[in-house]
């Protein structure tokens, strides 16, 4: 089975390269072009492709232009594909909202133009997100009315109904997963449960002194990455293609991760932590909590780690790279951080 993976340097696209490589699987990845290297949570899986063995293969190209998928998708014929590619961060939405627009909205339709118009045989994933619910009320399922508050909600929005759309007007095996917010060690430092590990161990190392917040308060229904993409592969091994909501069940607020990382770390949160208004959102999401009756009825899926565990491993984790960082300025070294992966 050859698969593509847009976005594998990301979190998810890590953990499900791993997966497939796993159950055999020829694993392709799209990766944009950078005078900087970005793919340090997949440097574990790359074998150079001259490598007998190697089953992994990188290949540059970009969500803004059509003629790069189509090319990319007609090489390749891959016989499933995992659209996780996007601008995915919130906050930066707003401040970037043309550029998150065309890259997280229309480019799944280029995606999904590209496979209509290769007409190569493949079924398509997309990474939808919980975010696209928006101002809803929870717990939210397959039949929650979407209220997006950011541009990031509104181009997933799109996303998940052009979906729908190829679906059924060109009768293309495309799914969406509507994945709830799951994390890992491997999440980027600037989203809020890894912002909070990283800062909270830096801290406890004396490494430094404050970590700056926005709203406390909001509540997120929080998972490990490592389930997840699980469910992205079941999705995608069904008779027919459909819609799921994938998700712990259960809702934490923002002041409660921060304070059981630090009480983890025998730390008083509450010292340490600062509100800073520039990282309140112009519209805010206040409760997100799923329903995810049906992917486990239908999929057989349930998560495999708890909120208190995933916190453990993302602490213990960052605890690690923490005290590697604090080795190296000891012996002299400066500008160390992003040097200790």
């Amino acid at each position: 089975m050859k698969t593509l993976i847009t976005g594998i340097t990301g979190q998810d696209g890590s953990y499900l390269a791993e997966l497939l490589l796993s159950k055999g699987y020829e694993v392709h990845g799209l990766v944009r072009r950078s005078s900087t290297f970005n793919t340090d949570r997949i440097d574990h899986l790359y074998k150079d492709f001259h490598d007998p063995e190697a089953r992994m293969y990188l290949h540059y190209a970009d969500l803004a232009v059509s003629s790069h998928l189509m090319k990319l998708l007609y090489d390749i014929q891959p016989d499933e594909i995992y659209h996780l590619g996007a601008q995915s961060h919130v906050r930066v939405s707003f401040d970037m909202p043309e550029y998150t627009g065309d890259i997280t909205g229309l480019g799944t339709l280029r995606v999904l133009e590209a496979i209509r118009k290769t007409g190569i045989q493949t079924r398509f994933y997309q990474a939808s997100s919980s975010e696209m619910f928006g101002a809803a009320s929870p717990p939210q399922n397959e039949m929650t009315p979407f209220e997006p508050q950011s541009p990031y909600a509104v181009a997933k929005v799109y996303s998940y109904y052009v979906v729908k759309n190829y679906r059924k007007a060109y009768n293309i095996f495309a799914a969406n997963g509507i994945l709830f917010n799951h994390e890992s060690p491997r999440r980027g430092e600037t989203f809020v449960t890894r912002k909070i590990t990283r800062a909270a161990t830096r801290i406890k190392l004396g490494l430094q002194d404050k970590l700056y917040l926005g709203n406390l308060e909001a509540k997120r229904d929080w998972g490990f990455a490592g389930d997840f993409v699980e469910a992205m592969l079941l999705i995608l091994q069904q008779d027919e293609p459909d819609d799921y909501v994938i998700a712990t069940g259960e809702t934490h607020s923002v002041r409660e991760f921060a304070e059981k990382v630090f009480q983890k770390l025998g730390l008083d949160y509450e010292k340490y932590i600062a509100i800073d208004q520039r990282y309140f959102r112009p519209t805010e999401v206040d409760a997100l909590l799923g329903d995810s009756t049906k992917a486990r009825k239908k999929l057989g899926w349930r998560p495999k780690v708890g909120f208190d565990e995933l916190i453990n491993i993302m602490v213990e984790a960052d605890l690690e790279l923490a005290k590697k960082e604090k080795t190296l300025l000891d012996a002299g070294y400066r500008n160390v951080k992003n040097r200790i992966r």
